[in-house]
């Protein structure tokens, strides 16, 4: 079955240059496209997609509080973030917001495509260097309400493993630096999304820096 993706940007040009990256994919396709958040929210209401491309900054509704709709939904896309630059507050936001990673706008065809099925497989587009970044900028913002009791849930090797998502670390170096198979922190990571109730790496980033486990590097 293919990657039912649809594209949101204000820019016309965009849009048909990304559904062209899209649609060279066998496994793809361009379930549809939206000039603005507002008409992304009220296409998604009634159109089953895989992953979304979201521009942050356009309007009537911005990217953020269209991430924040549509992944409020039971069986929500994924959300890729479309920036022009890497240190986007907005896209920080629209992380917090529920979107999976994001993508600067003059990223290569190829990258586009490997973000794509990267979510769609389950895990985040955001590399360890961005990670970092994201600490930086959620130390300058409110922390959500904790769970403690969710925390409570999760094994000492759980959490272990949480600290280390947090930190940025890929599972081959978790696997190094905890001593474990790559099968094996693989495990882990998937208990510890689905204990917390967690869509992938980028929330659990998250719910590591709210819930006190990480500290940003000042």
């Amino acid at each position: 079955m293919s990657i039912r993706v649809v594209i949101v940007d204000d820019q016309q040009l965009i849009r048909t240059g990304l559904a062209m990256v899209v649609d060279s994919c066998q496994d793809m396709t361009v379930l549809g496209e939206a000039a603005d958040g507002a008409a992304a929210v009220e296409l998604l209401a009634s159109t089953s997609a895989d992953v979304v491309l979201m521009d942050v900054q356009m309007p009537r509704l911005n990217g953020v509080d269209a991430t924040a709709a549509i992944t409020a939904r039971d069986g929500a896309p994924r959300v890729i973030v479309l920036t022009t630059f890497d240190l986007d507050e907005y896209a920080y936001a629209a992380l917090r917001a529920g979107a999976s990673g994001f993508l600067l706008k003059d990223a290569s065809a190829e990258e586009v495509i490997t973000a794509i099925r990267t979510v769609h497989a389950g895990d985040a587009v955001l590399a360890p260097s961005t990670t970092r970044r994201m600490l930086e900028h959620l130390a300058d913002t409110a922390p959500r309400p904790r769970d403690d009791d969710a925390v409570a849930a999760l094994t000492e090797r759980e959490r272990e493993v949480l600290v280390e998502i947090a930190n940025g670390f890929a599972n081959p170096e978790i696997a190094r630096r905890l001593y474990l198979s790559e099968a094996t922190v693989k495990t882990h990571v998937g208990r510890v999304l689905a204990k917390l109730g967690l869509r992938d790496r980028v929330q659990a980033v998250i719910f590591a820096y709210d819930h006190g486990l990480v500290r940003p590097r000042r």
